[in-house]
């Protein structure tokens, strides 16, 4: 009796009565995976008992384990040591093999690796849309779910089929304290990463009263961009180029930024679709003045200019000069733009800053929702949690996160800095690429598949190299060593 009340170790004991292995009790402490665990335990413990029909495995599950309770006192039941570990019925078998699968895949994207699809064009060259990425956890270290109370593997929401509604996929009034796990890297500039948007205002569902639901962190949107500048950088951009302190950033060769050009054309009959083929350029339009506008890279801007039937090929810039409140840190004192913008400090953990009138338009966000604190501003007078303040020491590192097409990317130029605690992971791996079907030259399923991306890395330098042969092949050892196994055994 004295080894019930003491807790964990009576978790081992119950682990010997039902005769499972001791690491189940390790699932018992791990967010959303322990939300399956625990039917586990109580179908598993009156099974134990003698109670193998499905309606005593619905009824513990159904009273969230107090059957036990009624089983305890009311009935006579015996104990069964040499019990059968296997359900008798196929449906149980079903059942508890797809639950076991959930699990596993559950750790597995929770705290190694993830699937994750490009949406947009924002890094194009380096992603494509239609990428299909394995995001790796562990790089930057694993983060534990705010909201324990979820459904496992999905996002915020979930679709109820046929009414194209959602559902809140979670539970928010229970939350965790932020916890990373150790990583073995740390960001390095120009990797690209996927993140928390920290400016969430994408709200998918809505409370009964109409009023907009805050997410928690862990469920903001999911958005992927190079960090370009690190914690302790000061970062400019001078028409369009970024500088990191002092020095203009050179991106990866597998990489190409992308600024949007206005385009004179002399020869009206020029094969504009062919040259948006060629480069894949996917979106071009008309301007107020009659110009054609593409997203190029400078290598099919060149290409452009040798063209005799084009006149004119002109980077667009926004010059200094008009405030823009979509720039942050959306304050009337900083006449910025999306090409010329700064200089900023990206805060670093541990460095403090003095805060005046001229600087807390770009801390007071960190202070107050990414750091906790209660911060008033009254004049000149800054207090934090009530206390006059001059300067802040930040609590966590912070990034600068851009896409490589410039002029097609929401990203920090207009919300800021991205905290570390945002972080979800590194790509690593691309294993499935497809393009958009394009109505204007419509392809099959087949012919869209962008073979040569295939299980190909994301970073390093060269070409990309599929690998698709290699697991191939490693499938095939795979089968022949099972299929000869197998003929032996027979």
């Amino acid at each position: 009796m004295w080894a019930a009340a003491i807790p964990i170790y009576n978790a081992f004991i119950l682990t010997k009565i039902i005769n499972r292995p001791w690491w189940w009790v390790i699932l018992l402490f791990i967010p959303i995976v322990n939300l399956m665990m625990f039917p586990a335990f109580w179908v598993e413990t009156v099974r134990s008992f003698g109670k193998e029909k499905t309606s005593h495995l619905f009824l513990v599950v159904f009273t969230l384990g107090f059957y036990i309770f009624y089983l305890n006192y009311i009935e006579d039941v015996k104990y069964q040591k040499e019990r059968q570990l296997s359900p008798f019925t196929k449906a149980g078998e079903w059942v508890t093999s797809i639950v076991f699968a959930i699990i596993a895949a559950t750790l597995v994207h929770t705290y190694f690796m993830r699937p994750y699809t490009i949406p947009t064009s924002s890094l194009e060259k380096s992603l494509l849309v239609g990428d299909y990425l394995f995001v790796s956890k562990f790089h930057y270290g694993a983060r534990t779910p705010k909201t324990p109370i979820a459904f496992p593997m999905v996002h915020d929401t979930i679709p109820i089929p046929f009414t194209g509604k959602r559902f809140r996929s979670y539970v928010n009034t229970i939350s965790l304290p932020n916890f990373r796990f150790p990583g073995f890297q740390k960001i390095k500039r120009n990797d690209i990463v996927v993140f928390n948007w920290p400016a969430d205002t994408v709200r998918f569902f809505r409370d009964r009263s109409g009023i907009h639901v805050d997410k928690p962190l862990d469920k903001k949107s999911n958005y992927v961009k190079r960090c370009v500048g690190i914690p302790g950088d000061s970062l400019e951009i001078k028409d369009g180029y970024i500088f990191i302190n002092g020095e203009q950033t050179v991106l990866p060769d597998r990489a190409s930024t992308q600024y949007s050009y206005a385009i004179e054309i002399k020869n009206k009959n020029i094969n504009l679709q062919r040259f948006a083929e060629k480069f894949k350029v996917k979106e071009y339009w008309n301007d107020a003045n009659g110009l054609l506008n593409m997203n190029l890279s400078k290598e099919a801007a060149d290409y452009l200019k040798r063209n005799k039937s084009i006149k004119s090929v002109t980077r667009n810039i926004d010059t200094l000069g008009t405030y823009d409140s979509r720039i942050f840190p959306h304050n009337s004192q900083y006449v910025w733009t999306k090409d010329n913008y700064g200089p900023i400090y990206i805060p670093k953990k541990g460095e403090t800053l003095s805060l005046d009138r001229k600087s807390i338009p770009f801390y007071q966000r960190i202070i107050e929702e990414y750091e906790g604190n209660n911060l008033t501003v009254d004049g000149d007078k800054i207090y934090i949690n009530g206390e006059l303040a001059k300067t802040y020491t930040f609590q966590q590192d912070y990034y600068w996160m851009m896409g490589d097409n410039r002029h097609n990317s929401e990203d920090a130029r207009y919300w800021g800095y991205v905290p570390f605690d945002h972080v979800v992971g590194k790509p690593v791996f691309l294993w499935f690429s497809i393009e958009q079907q394009d109505p204007r030259n419509p392809k099959s399923f087949f012919k869209r598949i962008r073979k040569e991306r295939l299980f190909t890395t994301v970073h390093y330098s060269g070409e990309p190299i599929s690998y698709l042969p290699h697991f191939l092949g490693f499938l095939a050892l795979i089968w022949g060593f099972n299929y000869f196994r197998k003929k032996r055994k027979a």
